[in-house]
Order: C-alpha cells, then structure tokens, then sequence
C-alpha cells in the first residue's frame, strides 16, 4: 500500500492542490494528514473541504483546535494569534465541527500518527533538527510504534532509533530496516520552514518498506496576493518566498 502523508496545510489552498496533484501522479492508496490544515493562510474553508475529501485520516493540530475555540491561543505568537481570529470569524460551524472532532492521534498497524511529538502530544513539543538525544529518547519512549509520522515543526527530517543510539538520516529516501525504529517529520505542505518554499509531503509505501520526503512547487505568488487582500499580518505572506 502507497500511503501519502502530508501535514501543516495553513490554509493554503494553491499548496494543498499542488501536493494533492501530486500524489494523484504517484498513485497513491490512502492520504494521511496530520493536522494544522487550517491557520496563517487565507482560503481555511476551501482547505477543510479538499482534505476532507482526500484524506482517510486526519489528525487535529494546535492551530486547528485555536480556530475552533477549544484551545486557548494566548500563548502564539502575535502573528498566529492574529490568523487564528481572523480564521474563526471564516470558519462554518460544520468546519469547526469536524475540526473539533478529529483525533489527537492515530494509530494503525505499528504506525503512529500525531501532530506533535509522541510525548505529551497535548502539549504541542516539536520534533524538529535541534532536538537532544534526551528529547529524542523521550519521543521514542512514548510509543511502541515503529514508524511514527508527525508535522508541528515544518521542518522535513528522518529521525532513526537503532538500539539505544539516535539519528538523523540526510538522504530523502530509505528503506525500512525491521529492527529499527524511525521518526518521520514529513513537513509543511502550506508553509515550509526549512529553507525551501516547495510544498513538503511523504510517501510511504507498506509493501515494499520505504519512506520518501517529497517536495512540489506551487503558486507562492498567489498565495501571498491572497494572505495580504485579506488583510492577514505580511510576514506570513512574506515567508512564504524563502522558506523561512
């Protein structure tokens, strides 16, 4: 089974069709999506309906439960806190509806889906290039799964756990060893942070035990034309054009 998993939406629709697109190309099974499909950008509804649509499963995000209430967004940024009330006041009450429903995380076979790292998901800690080997082993800890899928830092990596050594591995594409444990951050597919402004997915196929990172151009310029008629704060249109 070919699986695509993409992450961190953001409201932006021309990224969501590109990657969408895509995946079609591919031949993909089933779509896996792990949250955040709304925040920052400007079309949040168009975004719930593509990925409600597309995606088996679908994973709830921080910026998902802020645009519908259930979690105080005090503590984001200025910036994110702006696009969360600018977002709730777009929102149905069906989309808000089916963004509180989704799940924290997801589990099938000896995969693990969540937002945010597997520890305290709740929480909202980042799985990201930075990270200690303490945090890596904690994230690790806190499952039995051996490949888990996650998003949040809109940084594309493949974290790996042989034994009790942790790792990054810096190709885009592996193969699945049996013993080994792997921890996937497949990226932002509306708002990359990595240094490439390309739309970031995965591809995971079951069958023959491989993950790849994937990236995809899309139209940033329209994007940012509607973030700023929108009258969202410009950084996040700005961001946009250097991946930043």
């Amino acid at each position: 089974m070919k699986v695509g998993v993409f992450s961190d939406v953001h409201g932006n629709i021309e990224s969501l069709n590109a990657v969408l697109d895509e995946l079609a190309r591919l031949g993909m099974d089933r779509l896996w999506c792990l949250g955040d499909v709304v925040g920052y950008g400007a079309n949040p509804g168009e975004c719930i309906d593509r990925v409600r649509e597309a995606a088996q499963v679908v994973i709830l995000g921080n910026h998902d439960a802020a645009c519908t209430g259930s979690e105080d967004a005090a503590h984001f940024n200025p910036n994110a806190r702006a696009a969360v009330a600018w977002t709730m006041n777009r929102l149905s009450e069906e989309h808000k509806a089916w963004l509180r429903g989704l799940p924290a995380s997801e589990t099938i076979n000896d995969t693990l889906l969540v937002h945010s790292s597997p520890f305290e998901p709740e929480h909202w800690h980042y799985v990201h290039t930075r990270m200690r080997p303490a945090d890596l082993a904690q994230s690790f800890g806190a499952t039995q799964a051996r490949v888990i899928f996650v998003g949040h830092s809109h940084q594309q990596l493949i974290l790996v756990n042989r034994e009790d050594e942790f790792y990054r591995f810096l190709g885009t594409s592996l193969h699945l060893e049996p013993s080994y444990r792997y921890l996937v951050n497949v990226g932002s597919t509306g708002q990359p942070r990595d240094g490439d402004t390309r739309a970031a997915f995965a591809v995971y196929d079951t069958d023959a035990g491989t993950v790849a990172l994937h990236r995809v151009a899309y139209d940033v310029s329209a994007a940012q034309r509607k973030i700023r008629e929108a009258g969202l704060p410009p950084i996040l249109a700005d961001r946009l054009e250097n991946g930043l």
